[in-house]
């Protein structure tokens, strides 16, 4: 039906009258789509927790915490969507199904003797997760159900993380976290909720490159500030502000399906300005589907224990093996990147002491080498150092 209106023939209070019935109707729109599939209570379910994670004297919202994990069972048109933005932060949600055991996944992704990067490779560059100031709470080794009507199991940390190359800029970023993980019954169901809320700005951020497919979980680091967009070389940019809360929970009635949805916000970019769209936030969420459902899908994937066995195998190295191999996987990144273009042969070779780079890093770095010699995936490193570590 169209509507046209002659507005020089017109009088000024019928102008007045027909200008009130538009803004009423576009404020209905608005309203209309800011509840879609019930996002209002959402988020504020959302930013409940996020502020139980910055400040545990709250209390956990129990209310909240269901809320959530109600949305992401329920049936929905779409599995990826835009949030609203909260704390200047632009947002969006997204989920999937991982065909796996809720203990599987769990145990393997939050395991404080796997690194996080074990799961989450093309996410996560490395992370070291630490207990607040005053607690001596750590993260368990095997998880334990909640009863029905239990009460939730909570774990409050604090995590200093270094991700990966981004899919559109390059750059990579460090920063701290707050972290606070729930497990709790959901009408008999084992659900975990993961909170993560960025403290202070990150560090500067630098220039990197995904090598080949970024499934290969291959990548080039130069430790050099800026981007690799043609034309914006120069440019510093910052993650501002970061948080999330991701629900684990088991979906399919024979509990071999975890249903994962994660609510996510972010404001990164220079100058003080937020260039992050919605799309960009999804496009990460989905590099991280992509690698929970390879990994934790896999029959390859090596036990729990043996997993554990090599974690700890190069753990005990002693510091100069454990930096032989690991300049040894950082030349091969290198040698790749001249390679396939991404840098010239004139770049300058990086110092072999890797005295700023700690034995975790090393360690979570050859973990991820290792799992993708494991998974079949092509390997940078000598395979008979990575065969070494899996038949001990």
């Amino acid at each position: 039906m169209n509507y046209n209106f002659n507005i020089s023939r017109t009088s000024p209070k019928f102008v007045c009258i027909i200008f009130i019935l538009l803004l009423i109707m576009l404020h209905q729109n608005v309203m209309a789509f800011s509840s879609k599939d019930g996002l209002s209570p959402v988020n504020e379910a959302a930013m409940k927790l996020v502020q139980f994670c910055i400040e545990p004297k709250v209390g956990l919202d129990e209310k909240a915490a269901a809320t959530l994990v109600d949305y992401v069972l329920g049936s929905k048109q779409n599995k990826e969507h835009t949030l609203l933005k909260s704390l200047e932060s632009t947002g969006a949600y997204y989920e999937f199904d991982t065909k796996a055991t809720f203990a599987r996944l769990i145990d393997y992704s939050y395991n404080p003797l796997i690194p996080a990067a074990f799961t989450r490779p093309s996410s996560l560059r490395s992370s070291a997760w630490t207990s607040p100031p005053g607690e001596t709470q750590k993260l368990p080794t095997s998880w334990k159900p909640v009863p029905p009507g239990g009460v939730p199991f909570i774990i409050h940390g604090i995590e200093r993380a270094s991700n990966t190359p981004d899919l559109s800029t390059g750059v990579y970023h460090e920063y701290d976290m707050k972290r606070t993980l729930i497990l709790l019954n959901h009408k008999g169901r084992q659900a975990l909720v993961s909170v993560s809320k960025q403290t202070g700005v990150s560090d500067v951020g630098k220039k990197g490159f995904i090598l080949g497919n970024d499934n290969d979980w291959n990548y080039y680091y130069s430790d050099e500030p800026g981007s690799t967009i043609t034309g914006l070389g120069w440019a510093k940019s910052y993650i501002y502000d970061y948080f999330s809360v991701s629900v684990f929970v088991e979906s399919g009635t024979a509990s071999t399906i975890v249903r994962t949805g994660i609510f996510q916000w972010l404001r990164a970019g220079w100058s003080g300005i937020n260039f992050v769209k919605s799309s960009h936030i999804i496009r990460g969420m989905k590099r991280f589907a992509r690698d929970c459902k390879i990994i934790m899908e896999s029959p390859r994937l090596p036990a729990l224990n043996q997993t554990i066995s090599v974690y700890q195998l190069l753990s005990n190295m002693t510091i100069s093996d454990l930096t032989k191999e690991y300049a040894a996987l950082r030349q091969a990144q290198r040698s790749l990147a001249i390679q396939t273009g991404k840098i010239g042969k004139s770049e300058k070779v990086e110092k072999a002491s890797f005295a700023n780079t700690s034995k975790d890093q090393m360690v979570e770095e050859l973990m991820v080498e290792n799992l993708k010699m494991t998974l079949g995936k092509p390997t940078l490193l000598e395979k008979h150092f990575l065969l070494s570590l899996t038949s001990q």
